[in-house]
């Protein structure tokens, strides 16, 4: 019993005295850890990092220096870790031993610095090179990535006409339409795709070239807006193409088929000038810049190509004026005696006839006549009566004119026109025919031109108050009942 006793005491001094030891330890045994954390490749210094241990001890953040201290480690092994949002993780192993400061310095990177860029797009749809293209073209690309990131395009488009350089941004889908090409161009069209974490990657690049525009004959003007904007459609009234922006206010196009551009009126801030342009609405440039285009009513005025396409004739009030089209060689070739504004000219480069017509400031007194290069006149057609006149157009043979005018002889303020009916005046024999005769009463027939072959004539109907649509119309001159709608909401053609 004495001995079980004694063995009893020895195992408790035992367990007593190996307790103590342990608390000696760890009041021994403790350590610190200091150090910076800085962003790696700049060593710029990272403020507010979080520091920690694993096992768990102190949790420090950096400050504005990057630098951090923990102390009172205990001794032993741990996983020093530095982390903060938007940063890839560290970790560091490390030992701890009594009474020692360890120092650690961490690198940290962008918490994307691991994602790999985007695969270049493969350009699937027009193939390279591809011809005879529409204006409008659906473009078609295939993209990839190998992290599986959504992905965003860029498509770059170019031209072989100009500088110009077209970029539609933030396309989500793999295919993209462009609208609004011109004919006969060339274009080179490549994709960037962008994972948003990478620098974007480009495409190969692609071309493909657009058809040769159709032939459209007729040109005509819509409003679309607070902007008059020029078309051009086939001798159908089909494939009507824009030429000109809604930006602007364009106008009274005339066409000159022998060299292929169409001269038209413009607004440019509070004047009116003269400009040309390409059938197909590309290469447009300003004719008229120290003269401009002005008169009694902008709506009513008119021009006319001469010398072949190589000038343009237009009138400024009471004056009539030549320009070459590259707006050199501006000429004052006549000007009314009475001060009367001159509103309309039309030009026969085959006899070098110029008919006129010219009005006081309210439209009216209306005088249409011929007359020669000098200035001198040929030939009075209308003179001494009432009401609105105008719209004239020689014949190519110099021998018959073509205008309208309002029979009703009906005056007003705001120019209104009752009952404007076209006609047909013969230089041989001074005869008028009135080719409105099957007019639907209550409308007026404008804005006459003769057709390519003269066999018919295109015009304006439109309800005479004033506010109703316009259609352009076509009715052949020896069957004049036959009128039929050609182009609706539209005026102003022309028929070339």
């Amino acid at each position: 019993m004495k001995r079980y006793f004694i063995k009893l005491i020895l195992v408790f001094t035992a367990v007593l005295v190996n307790s103590c030891s342990e608390d000696t330890i760890d009041l021994e045994g403790l350590g610190s850890v200091r150090g910076r954390v800085v962003a790696v490749g700049t060593n710029e210094p990272l403020e507010n990092v979080k520091i920690s241990t694993n096992p768990s001890s102190s949790t420090v953040f950096t400050d504005e220096n990057g630098e951090y201290l923990i102390e009172n480690i205990p001794s032993g092994d741990y996983s020093l870790a530095a982390q903060r949002d938007g940063l890839l993780a560290q970790f560091e192993a490390i030992s701890i031993i009594a009474d020692r400061e360890l120092e650690i310095v961490f690198e940290m990177d962008i918490e994307t610095a691991g994602n790999r860029p985007p695969d270049a797009a493969v350009l699937d749809t027009p193939a390279d090179n591809a011809v005879d293209q529409p204006v409008e073209v659906t473009l078609v690309w295939t993209g990839a990535d190998p992290d599986e990131d959504s992905l965003t395009y860029t498509v770059t488009l170019r031209n072989d006409e100009n500088t110009d350089v077209e970029i539609f941004e933030n396309i989500t889908d793999t295919t993209y339409v462009l609208t609004d090409l011109q004919y006969n161009v060339k274009y080179f069209w490549q994709v960037s795709s962008s994972d948003g974490i990478n620098d974007p990657v480009n495409s190969n690049t692609f071309a493909f070239e657009t058809a040769s525009p159709p032939n459209n004959r007729i040109i005509y003007t819509r409003s679309v807006g607070d902007n008059s904007v020029i078309y051009s459609a086939n001798e159908q009234g089909d494939t009507e193409i824009q030429l000109t922006s809604e930006a602007n206010n364009s106008f009274r196009p005339r066409r000159h088929v022998a060299t292929g551009k169409i001269a038209f009126l413009q607004s440019v801030g509070s004047d009116t000038h003269l400009f040309v342009m390409n059938e197909d609405g590309t290469q447009v440039s300003q004719v008229t810049s120290q003269v401009s285009v002005a008169g009694f009513d902008l709506g009513e005025i008119d021009f006319s190509w001469s010398d072949n396409g190589a000038r343009l004739l237009f009138p400024n009030q009471d004056k009539l004026y030549s320009i070459d089209v590259d707006g050199s060689g501006l000429t004052l070739l006549y000007q009314t005696s009475d001060g009367d504004l001159i509103t309309e000219v039309d030009k026969n480069d085959n006899n070098g006839v110029i008919a006129l017509k010219t009005n006081n400031l309210d439209g009216y007194e209306v005088e249409i006549f011929t007359i020669n290069a000098a200035g001198m006149v040929l030939e009075t057609i209308l003179t001494g009566v009432s009401g609105a006149a105008g719209s004239i157009n020689l014949s190519v043979d110099g021998t018959k004119l073509l205008y309208n005018q309002d029979i009703s002889g009906f005056e007003s303020s705001d120019y209104r026109q009752l009952d404007s009916h076209l006609f047909i005046y013969d230089f041989g024999d001074s005869s008028r025919l009135d080719i409105s005769i099957q007019k639907p009463s209550g409308t007026n027939d404008l804005d006459a031109r003769f057709s390519p072959n003269e066999a018919a004539v295109i015009f304006v109907n439109t309800s005479n108050d004033g506010i109703s649509q316009r259609n352009i119309q076509t009715m052949t001159i020896l069957e004049i009942a036959n009128r039929a709608d050609l182009i609706l909401n539209a005026s102003m053609a022309d028929w070339e």
